[in-house]
């Protein structure tokens, strides 16, 4: 297999993410969103110390998350961190202008050391567009003209373009420019064919964010992989992200989490119906999507999606529910300490690359 050109590492990549939900904690009463944003960065710090490969920060524009803006808390995570690489997970590309979007992050990359990163997606909730003036009609044609853009100003330092979503370029130099030779951009999909292809036509990585059965999402991985060859790229590549907590042991684990697990459920998948005990053990046992027990059940599970998916980087959605800041911390350490270590050991060597 051909690595990409946005693919130097040759080892599996582990990390974690957040959108900074301020979900009711243990007392019943909703994080503060300045509380939340101190937590988020202690993650970042913990997760960097422990040896984790990337850390992620979500945008939303609703009451009840504390980040609008990815790149101004990562920005604040990078003075604070030394190696872990800094992603959007994602940026709402359809809504953001892509030029001010690559500067901001091309800003980061300075400011970091060379370890910003932009993913790119249409979001899962859609009130950036009245937010920001526009028609929701256009969400497809948003999507596609501003990634085109984007990728362009990473190209070059000066840019000419049209389009049909915002003013036309001509020669318009865009600054600062990256430390990075090359901004790393992915896309981040949710489960739609069209898009797997896009993202592999254009040689780009791609994020799969699993939370139905993971089986379902081979095909996507598959045609991914397949555009990209057909559009004549090296194989680009895959990342997934799923939500997670793991502790000592598998009982410890869902015993804490499945309360705060069941209250995130009921604020953000509220059409899901109401989240039973059973359920969660169904979905984090094997062939499950959520990630949900012991390290050892964690690895079993990564590395059987690796085998079947083909990913080499695997994001972990952490802090969901409410869960107390002492146990996201802990379930963060043991990612670093007990899980990366087993994972990649077991994806090293030439079979593996």
């Amino acid at each position: 297999m051909t690595r990409s050109v946005d693919d130097p590492a040759t080892r599996f990549e582990i990390g974690i993410f957040t959108f900074g939900e301020l979900t009711a904690d243990d007392t019943g009463a909703p994080i503060a969103p300045h509380a939340r944003l101190a937590q988020i960065l202690e993650w970042a710090r913990v997760a960097d110390g422990a040896g984790l490969d990337v850390f992620g920060v979500g945008e939303h524009h609703r009451a009840d998350f504390a980040v609008s803006s990815p790149q101004m808390v990562l920005a604040a995570a990078a003075t604070q961190t030394e190696r872990i690489r800094l992603t959007s997970a994602v940026s709402v590309l359809s809504s953001a202008d892509p030029v001010r979007l690559f500067e901001e992050f091309a800003t980061l990359d300075l400011l970091s050391g060379g370890r910003a990163e932009i993913a790119a997606g249409r979001g899962a909730y859609v009130e950036s567009f009245p937010l920001f003036g526009q028609e929701l009609g256009r969400y497809d044609e948003y999507f596609d003209d501003r990634l085109g853009l984007l990728l362009q100003v990473r190209e070059r330092d000066l840019v000419t373009w049209q389009g049909t979503t915002r003013t036309s370029l001509r020669d318009a130099g865009v600054w600062p420019r990256p430390l990075q030779e090359r901004l790393p951009v992915w896309i981040a999909v949710g489960g739609t064919p069209e898009s797997a292809a896009r993202a592999g036509s254009l040689g780009l990585p791609m994020y799969l964010a699993i939370l139905g059965a993971p089986a379902r999402f081979q095909a996507l991985a598959a045609l991914h992989r397949d555009a990209a060859a057909q559009a004549g790229h090296s194989i680009p590549r895959l990342g997934v992200t799923s939500h997670f907590h793991v502790a000592a042991t598998t009982q410890a684990a869902r015993d804490t989490f499945f309360p705060h697990y069941a209250r995130y459920f009921a604020q953000n998948m509220p059409r899901g119906g109401r989240l039973d005990r059973e359920t969660l053990d169904a979905w984090a046992g094997p062939g499950g999507a959520l990630f949900a027990g012991s390290p050892a059940e964690i690895v079993d599970k990564i590395l059987w999606e690796h085998e079947m998916l083909g990913h080499t980087r695997f994001l972990a959605q952490v802090g969901l529910g409410g869960l107390s800041q002492r146990d996201t911390l802990r379930s963060i350490e043991l990612l670093a300490t007990e899980v990366l270590p087993q994972v990649r050991a077991a994806t090293a060597g030439p079979a593996a690359a």
